[in-house]
């Protein structure tokens, strides 16, 4: 008995999902989602300030040290000490990528001179052995590759100036498409929470910030507009005319709209996520391209938080700026008054409600039956 009821309850709960006939109250509900958006954004913004960014010397500029960890078991630790040792100098961080015999150690920190170059070789060869291509230890396995400081530089100011130009090119499109300064703020707000709360996820991870990592930045804030979009559309044709008639709020046709959207999102995040996975899985672990990884995780954060934001964010943000506007409160309250007294069976005073909502303009086709 207890499991039918538990299948019926599941059948029609993904019945409601699949339908979009407004059964989940997110609106409604607001506040709750707003506090646990707080709670996002403060973990967001711990990470950001706590473990901090960790930039990949073509940001910052230095010397990258990469090797294969062969058939002993890794240790970063004894990395990091025999770098230190050796050179003098305390290693921005150290790593691994890939997996079995691909699996290689990566280290970053700051420039190097030819002569630590040879003394770091030297203690990495005499420590770790790593193996060449046949198997044997080889010295010329461990590569070493610079970036300077200058070009670092660049690479920072081109990655900035390409995330402003996309925020001032998005805030451009979103006045330009919904000409309501509700909508635009709406998604703007969504937008900034998605750039902050991907940020701070990615500072906990503790990767490095590569020029790949701005590249998907880009790519899932631009996922993040298109559902947001869609949902705003979907509001926009709901709300038509609703300060006409006294049928039902601003807050419910919303309500109404981010129901029938769900789904879609659903499937939207599902498909999305689905090549990120694969990506992550197959060329980070599988082949050993641990520098598709950074790309990877950013993306997929990136596109759950932007479908997250775009429904329990931004719309019932657009609802909380619409009911600031009198209009909108007093026609909640004629909806709420004209419910009341129909429940109560004061169809008078319903009626007189009815009479004092604004007139509907008559159709053609109406003027032509009087």
């Amino acid at each position: 008995m207890s499991t039918a009821i538990e299948s019926e309850k599941k059948a029609s709960f993904f019945t409601k999902l699949y339908t979009g006939t407004g059964a989940f109250d997110i609106v409604g509900k607001r506040r709750m989602y707003y506090l646990a958006t707080g709670v996002i954004v403060v973990i967001a913004i711990l990470g950001i300030l706590i473990p901090g960014f960790t930039f990949s010397i073509d940001f910052k500029g230095g010397t990258q040290v990469s090797f294969p960890v062969g058939s002993s078991a890794v240790d970063t630790a004894k990395v990091r000490e025999t770098v230190r040792s050796s050179t003098g100098i305390e290693p921005a961080a150290v790593q691994t990528a890939g997996t079995g015999a691909a699996q290689t150690y990566q280290v970053s920190l700051s420039e190097l001179d030819n002569d630590q170059i040879t003394k770091a070789r030297d203690a990495l060869y005499q420590t770790f052995q790593p193996p060449g291509r046949d198997g044997q230890p080889a010295k010329n396995s461990i590569s070493f590759s610079g970036v300077s400081s200058t070009w670092g530089d660049q690479i920072t100011q081109r990655g900035l100036l390409a995330l402003v130009v996309f925020l001032v090119l998005v805030t451009a499109y979103i006045a330009a498409r919904f000409r309501e300064w509700d909508m635009a703020l709406a998604a703007l707000a969504s937008l900034f929470f998605d750039v902050i709360v991907t940020a701070g996820f990615y500072a906990w991870s503790g990767f490095e910030v590569s020029p790949a990592t701005v590249i998907g930045l880009l790519t899932i804030l631009g996922f993040s507009l298109y559902d947001t979009v869609v949902v705003f559309d979907k509001v926009d044709e709901n709300v038509r005319g609703v300060l006409h008639t006294t049928r039902r709020t601003y807050a419910e046709q919303a309500n109404l709209a981010i129901n029938q959207t769900l789904m879609r999102s659903i499937n939207t995040t599902v498909i999305s996520a689905l090549p990120i996975i694969s990506l992550m899985v197959v060329a980070a672990w599988l082949l050993g391209v641990g520098t598709l990884m950074d790309l990877g995780l950013i993306q997929l954060v990136g596109v759950v938080i932007g479908t997250y934001s775009s429904v329990f964010f931004a719309a019932p943000l657009l609802v909380t700026l619409k009911e600031r506007r009198s209009q909108y409160r007093e026609h909640t309250a004629k909806v709420l008054a004209r419910r009341e007294n129909a429940a109560t069976g004061d169809t008078a005073a319903a009626a007189v409600v009815l009479d004092r909502a604004p007139a509907r303009p008559r159709t053609k086709r109406a003027r032509h039956s009087e």
